[in-house]
């Protein structure tokens, strides 16, 4: 059981659940809430992110790019806890799950809506599946293409966040894209520190992440960028909204940011890098819940 534990990589759930929180916050300020679309969202996002951990250990472990030189953050197909066989069995299953719980949650947010928002909503569900498995899996993985920080910054950021304010509200607010932007970045970083610190290997095995692309200095740069332009994007917004005091106690997490990104530019290795990872994922889950408390209240 340990290793399927560490093959779904729990460390990433907090990142999978901010935009789900963030936009449960904001229809919650929107005094639009249902604890039964909240707890279907989670569900859904949960499965969805465990099966792109899964997809994931399988895709690295057929094409290479995971191997017997890597040595932070080993895989379970890869060392041979799981089976190749039993990792597509558990990939379908959470292909089902995903797909159970999001026409669950479809069916729960949207039941009053026209068919073509139904279909709509589908369709996106459908494509975070595919997305989740062709990201390392199949003959062209996108992810080793480098657009891996496009398909985060959507589906972590601009569907993950308005997608569930959707579900709350049935409405769509242009003012919202701000925060869903700023879970975006931040999850773009999270993903920059973890090829910042599979550079080297990346680029013996030819995939060709954004840092491999830029090299590691100018990956750096990259990430200083996701940083500061999330954290903008959450000032603007609660500039143009009119904002209480209450509403700017997301600026806790600066110091954090800072520190994340301070340690990304110093470290030299992937162990002392990898730290940054997780901290990355917690801080945008702090983030968040800061951010909304300020919403809500």
């Amino acid at each position: 059981m340990k290793h399927w534990i560490s093959a779904a990589r729990p460390r990433t759930l907090p990142l999978a659940l901010s935009s789900i929180l963030m936009g449960s916050f904001l229809a919650a300020g929107s005094h639009a809430f249902s604890w039964t679309i909240f707890g279907l969202a989670v569900l859904t996002t949960t499965f969805l992110q465990v099966l792109s951990n899964f997809a994931n250990d399988y895709g690295d472990t057929i094409s290479g790019v995971d191997n017997v030189e890597r040595t932070v953050a080993t895989r379970a197909v890869q060392t041979g806890a799981i089976t190749r066989v039993q990792m597509t069995q558990a990939i379908i299953l959470m292909s089902v799950l995903s797909f159970s719980t999001g026409s669950l949650l479809i069916y729960e947010g949207l039941k009053d809506t026209s068919t073509q928002t139904i279909i709509t909503f589908f369709s996106l569900g459908i494509l975070a599946i595919i997305a989740s498995i062709t990201y390392t899996v199949g003959k062209r993985p996108y992810g080793y293409m480098g657009l891996g920080d496009i398909s985060v910054l959507i589906f972590f950021g601009w569907v993950g966040v308005l997608g569930t304010y959707f579900l709350y509200t049935h409405e769509i607010n242009l003012l919202m894209f701000l925060p869903a932007t700023s879970c975006g970045l931040f999850a773009v970083g999270v993903l920059n520190i973890n090829n910042i610190r599979d550079i080297e290997s990346d680029i013996k095995t030819g995939k060709n992440s954004i840092p491999v692309r830029l090299g590691k200095d100018k990956a750096v740069i990259y990430h200083w960028f996701l940083l500061t332009g999330g954290f903008v994007c959450a000032v603007i917004y609660s500039l143009l909204n009119h904002s209480e005091i209450l509403n700017w106690i997301f600026l806790i997490t600066l110091p954090l940011l800072i520190k994340i990104g301070l340690g990304v530019s110093k470290g030299q290795t992937p162990a002392q890098i990898d730290p940054f990872l997780k901290f990355m994922a917690l801080t945008t889950l702090l983030f968040v819940i800061t951010f909304g408390i300020g919403q809500v209240f």
